[in-house]
């Protein structure tokens, strides 16, 4: 059965019956196709790919997300690659797009994240189970609904100094926590100033484990600018991994102690 689909980038592509190749570029998408139960289906993934612990050995790994190995990507001949509009390199897909299916997510918020697992389940025949993955997620994020309050400053790379700002996926989750993003005036992930940040007077300050893995020694460093605020290493996957992961991130959040 043939199947059509647009991306979240409003391209459409046509599936020639349920995939039985699939490359993921993206590492939360990849926990997704785990979880749908697809590890028979998945024949390549980026090094960035670490979950589930469990995952097929004889998975190929196809490179970085910016830097995969397109010409080990044509040797697997896949039916369906996932990538995300921001994670992976762009003339990369756009090359692989005029040879194969290419669905391309971007997510910017919770509502996106959970369209990007209707179609996927959709595109890989496993729509009943991101319908309950998906019900369970919505009952999960309500129990977190405003569960917080405060100004925050969430931050993301340490030199540069970068911080999470509007228009994206953690920007979003912040809010429904109940959290104002200091940052929230900036587009996607600005690289800040000392002096600008020393302005902002945040009640707390998030120090994500990803991308930059920061560390309690950073603290010391940050308190310097911040003396008033109140400091915490965050899970950065849990804030900013959308698909399966949205299922346990809400257990996470009651565990923040503001």
């Amino acid at each position: 059965m043939v199947r059509m689909s647009k991306d979240q980038m409003g391209r459409s592509i046509e599936l020639e019956d349920s995939p039985s190749k699939i490359i993921s570029l993206v590492p939360s998408i990849t926990e997704l196709l785990y979880y749908f139960g697809l590890k028979n289906q998945i024949c390549g993934v980026t090094k960035f790919c670490i979950y589930p612990a469990e995952k097929s050995e004889n998975v190929q790994q196809i490179g970085g997300t910016k830097n995969f190995r397109e010409d080990l990507i044509r040797e697997i001949c896949p039916d369906l690659i996932l990538a995300n509009k921001e994670e992976n390199h762009k003339e990369g897909i756009e090359a692989l797009e005029k040879t194969f299916p290419v669905w391309i997510s971007d997510v910017n918020n919770v509502i996106q994240a959970i369209d990007m697992i209707r179609s996927i389940g959709y595109l890989v025949q496993k729509e009943i189970k991101a319908l309950k993955l998906i019900e369970q997620i919505e009952q999960n994020w309500s129990a977190v609904h405003k569960l917080y309050s405060g100004s925050v400053l969430y931050l993301i790379w340490n030199d540069p100094i970068m911080a999470v700002g509007n228009n994206t996926y953690v920007d979003h989750v912040l809010s429904h926590l109940g959290f104002r993003n200091t940052m929230s005036s900036y587009e996607r992930y600005p690289e800040v100033t000392a002096d600008l940040l020393s302005s902002l007077n945040p009640d707390y300050v998030f120090l994500s484990s990803e991308p930059f893995p920061f560390k309690e020694r950073h603290i010391k460093v940050y308190q310097k600018l911040f003396p008033h605020s109140k400091f915490l290493l965050v899970d950065g996957e849990m804030f900013s991994w959308y698909g399966s992961r949205m299922l346990y991130a809400p257990e996470y959040f009651k565990t923040i102690k503001v």
